[in-house]
């Protein structure tokens, strides 16, 4: 079927970006009957959390101690699941048409694979926009990624028994040297310098680790890498000195941070603020009416970027919105533990 020929989508809420924040605005929304299709570039929900760090363990999300970024993805869709909504992957929102007023918003948002979807509100959860890694100049880089090169890690087996170097000073960096140094059959942390941008902690875990003779630390950048059908063997460093050194390496990983491109929105006419979309935060709502930012593409005084400030912004968006799709009908707030009629909708007997 070509895009042409694909039918409009008529929905209540369209939210662009499956990420936590996302995720969890679908099951705010669905609490007050109000269903969503959202759209994401990624080819899979979570965002941030099944990109970039699946196995890394977060800390701060209330009632879990300690959950990887791809568990709390898994919880989020499990909690999801009661309210049916519809994703659409691989796909990114290009176009955003008003068709309404400001008291009864109405907007048709057409995608770059053609799908057109009729809504009456827009959640956009895009966390920072689309995030890529920023790569090193190093020649060939490219017919290693996926295979013995990568800038996040999916599944720690991978890196079992293998020579692994890590290239970077930041948290993501010192992170995963502390995580995967108990799996790795060697590891080398390697920086430009002495001094770090990560976690105190992070830090003082690594040169105590460094000090026990368990990793290495050295100081320079990796020049080139050698290897044969996308699997590394050595990587070429450079150190501060000017000497040379081949080490072995099977796994690289350089974390040299991340690009962010806003991409369509920016041309939305959202009185972007540093490239993030300001809001109020009574609702979240954006400078145009029925459009909401929730997550890290939001900003307010104040604002933190953290995944439980995305849960917050996401259950007073919906609130809002429910005013938009449902004009007629007194919002009463329930709590979930009280409405027999919420439980239902949840299958809690």
């Amino acid at each position: 079927m070509t895009s042409s020929d694909k039918a409009v989508i008529n929905t209540d809420v369209v939210i662009i970006g499956a990420g936590p924040a996302g995720l969890f605005t679908v099951f705010e929304l669905g609490l007050l009957d109000i269903k969503a299709h959202i759209v994401d570039i990624l080819p899979r929900a979570g965002g941030q959390c099944s990109e970039l760090y699946p196995e890394k363990p977060i800390y701060d999300i209330p009632g879990l101690p300690i959950v990887t970024g791809q568990e709390l993805t898994d919880n989020l869709m499990k909690q999801i699941e009661p309210f049916g909504p519809t994703f659409h992957f691989n796909e990114m929102v290009e176009s955003l048409v008003s068709l309404g007023t400001a008291d009864a918003p109405a907007f048709q948002l057409t995608t770059n694979a053609g799908t057109v979807f009729n809504t009456k509100v827009v959640v956009v959860a895009a966390g920072g926009g689309s995030f890529q890694p920023k790569k090193p100049p190093i020649p060939g880089i490219e017919d290693y990624e996926g295979a013995s090169v990568f800038y996040a890690v999916r599944q720690m087996e991978d890196f079992r028994d293998k020579n692994v170097i890590i290239v970077g000073g930041g948290d993501s960096a010192l992170d995963w040297t502390l995580n995967l140094q108990p799996v790795a059959k060697s590891l080398t942390l390697i920086h430009r310098r002495d001094a770090f941008r990560a976690a105190p902690h992070s830090v003082s875990a690594m040169q105590e680790l460094v000090a026990q003779g368990k990793i290495t630390f050295k100081l320079g950048q990796i020049t080139s890498i050698a290897g044969q059908g996308g699997q590394l063997s050595a990587a070429m460093l450079k150190g501060n000195d000017g000497t040379s050194e081949e080490l072995a390496c099977e796994r690289l990983m350089p974390f040299f941070g991340l690009t962010m491109k806003l991409g369509p929105v920016a041309e939305w006419g959202l009185n972007l603020n540093e490239n993030l979309v300001p809001v109020d935060t009574e609702k979240f709502e954006t400078s145009h009416p029925g459009v909401f930012a929730v997550g890290d593409i939001n900003y307010y005084p104040g604002k933190l970027k953290l995944i439980l400030s995305g849960f917050h912004e996401g259950a007073l968006a919906a609130q809002r919105a429910h005013r938009y799709i449902y004009p007629e009908k007194k919002l009463l707030f329930q709590y979930t533990t009280s409405s027999t009629n919420l439980q239902k909708k949840l299958g809690v007997s």
